[in-house]
């Protein structure tokens, strides 16, 4: 899979523009963290058995959002594979889960109860 349409999916969901400092390597930079994209032919420069693209059935990606319906609307057009529609979960944030282009879960959530947006107060974009 393609660096540009995982960068694609990555940038439209954060609304974050990514710092390509080489064609094989991307950078959705913040003030807190930085999370690097890299094309399947860096795999090798890893080692070997370090890596393997489309095999994550593990891990997601948390991504707090202003407006989780908001952000299906805007991802409608980049992404292949919704695993939900906006959902409310019962510990208060509402939620939508993707996949990338890679197959990365990754997960967008508003708080959504009190209790729920107390958690994230510091962290609200």
């Amino acid at each position: 899979m393609g660096l540009t349409q995982i960068g694609a999916v990555r940038e439209t969901a954060t609304g974050i523009t990514a710092a390509r400092p080489h064609p094989l390597f991307a950078e959705l930079r913040t003030p807190t963290g930085t999370l690097a994209i890299a094309s399947t032919q860096t795999v090798p420069l890893l080692g070997k058995g370090a890596a393997e693209a489309r095999s994550n059935r593990s891990v997601a990606l948390d991504f707090l959002a202003d407006d989780v319906d908001e952000a299906h609307r805007a991802l409608h057009d980049v992404v292949d594979t919704f695993v939900n529609e906006p959902t409310d979960m019962p510990w208060g944030n509402r939620s939508l889960l993707i996949r990338d282009p890679d197959g990365t879960l990754i997960n967008f959530f508003t708080p959504t109860r009190p209790d729920a947006r107390e958690r994230f107060a510091q962290q609200t974009p």
